[in-house]
Order: structure tokens, then sequence, then C-alpha cells
């Protein structure tokens, strides 16, 4: 693959599971960055600023600096400053990332927009019922992401993207999503490595938000069987990945790279 120069990386099921590398991982993206390579990380992790990422992934072994992660709520931060400057939000979401957010207006009541990020126990009965209610009085909705689930060392683990369903049903609304699989989180992250979609990879290891999307928006994609990965997923999938591999310990063999 010598058009490739910057290859984008999904984080948690790719290079960890609940923050742990896997297995080749570290040597893998050591390698890919010493071939000179353009990275970025591409998350659509809601948990953690980007710098608590950069922190969490220096301390298990891989370099990576703050600007070479771009995050779900960090994309947000910059739709809601371009298409909703000044307005109120209320924000659902499972951690703290109000250091991407930037300085939005945070209320409880009263949005001209909801704001739902990742899920946790945070996404009760009370706090659901409440933003249903402000969609109801015409606040727009803004998701992070769609992800239905993810991957942890105890097994899978249910994301916002379920209750995002039953909101959007309910309300009679659609939500714009600002994280994978949306076309401008991907064009986003080619931007900062000055790089076309044509001259890209995109690892990850959710077959629909992470690969496809991806390649609709013009990116090769590389779906890693690790995380999430599912057979039975990865057969009913809506298209098919451009290449697939055991890990992400495989992509610099997928790349040409020689062995350091």
């Amino acid at each position: 693959m010598e058009s490739v120069r910057a290859v984008l990386i999904d984080i948690d099921g790719v290079l960890t599971v609940s923050w742990k590398p896997l297995p080749g991982a570290v040597e893998a993206l050591a390698r890919i960055r010493g071939a000179g390579l353009g990275v970025v990380l591409v998350t659509n992790t809601t948990s953690r600023s980007r710098a608590s990422i950069v922190r969490t992934l220096s301390g298990a072994g891989f370099e990576v600096d703050v600007e070479e992660v771009l995050t779900a709520p960090a994309a947000t931060a910059v739709h809601l400053a371009e298409h909703y400057p000044g307005a109120r939000c209320t924000l659902l979401n499972s951690g703290d990332v109000g250091a991407d957010l930037g300085d939005i207006t945070v209320v409880d009541d009263g949005a001209d927009v909801v704001v739902v990020g990742g899920a946790g126990p945070e996404f009760d009965y009370a706090a659901l019922n409440r933003v249903f209610g402000q969609l109801q009085r015409g606040a727009r909705l803004v998701a992070m992401h769609r992800n239905l689930y993810w991957r942890t060392d105890s097994g899978p683990q249910l994301d916002s993207g379920a209750f995002l369903l039953g909101l959007e049903r309910a309300a009679r609304v659609e939500a714009e999503v600002t994280g994978k699989p949306s076309r401008a989180f991907f064009e986003a992250a080619l931007s900062r490595l000055g790089a076309g979609a044509d001259q890209a990879l995109m690892v990850g290891d959710d077959i629909e938000s992470d690969v496809l999307a991806a390649q609709r928006a013009g990116l090769t994609g590389v779906l890693v069987r690790t995380g999430k990965y599912r057979p039975e997923t990865h057969e009913n999938a809506s298209g098919t990945p451009d290449h697939v591999v055991d890990s992400f310990a495989d992509v610099p063999a997928l790349l040409g790279l020689a062995q350091q």
C-alpha cells in the first residue's frame, strides 16, 4: 500500500480493551510511526477527555500526543460552535469531558439542544424522560455517536445508541451525529494530517461505524477481529470491508512495512 500516508485508528477494541493494550498493539503502532506515516486516534469514547486518554495510553506504552487524538466530544464542540453558537445545551453523558466541550452553556431544562454522549448510570428513567420532554418542546438532538454497545474485559456493555433510537422514535426527531460514523468526523481527522481519503486507512473493530462508514467517506477500511467484532455481525453487515485482519498487530504487514 504505497499510496497510504495516514492511518486512522480506533482505540477501544483495537489498541486496547478496558484500556489494557491488546497483544502486539504497542509494537505495531511504533512500526507505523517509524515508517513516517501520519497517525490519528479516532474514538467515540465519551467518558474521558483527550488529555486523560493520552495519559492512560502513555502509561500503557503507546507513544501518542493530545493533538493526535480526535474524540466524539471534541467533534461535538466544533459542531455546536458552527451550527448552534450560544445555544443552551442539556448534556446527557457518563463521564467528565468538559475540557473537550469548551465553553458551551449547560442547563438542566429549557435547552435549545439536547446533547447525548456515552451511556452509564446517568441514563435512568428520570433523565431520559427529561430530555424527551425538551425534544417535544422543540430542542434539537445532537448525538456524539450511535454505538449500541462497547467491549470491556467483562463482556459487552450497553451504550447510548440503544437509548438514542428510543428518543428518536418517541420524539419523532433525527439526531445529528458528530462522531463516527459521521463523514465529517473522518474528514476532520484527515484534515489534521493533511491527507486525502484515498491516501488513508481506517482501522476499527466496529464494521458499520468504523470500517464501512470510513469506506463511504473514501478511505480504505480495515476490520480487526478483536473488541466488539462478531462473525455474525460481519456476515450480516451492510457492506464488505476492504481488508480483514486478526488484530492491529497485523496492520504493519498489511501496509508492507518491514519488521523492525
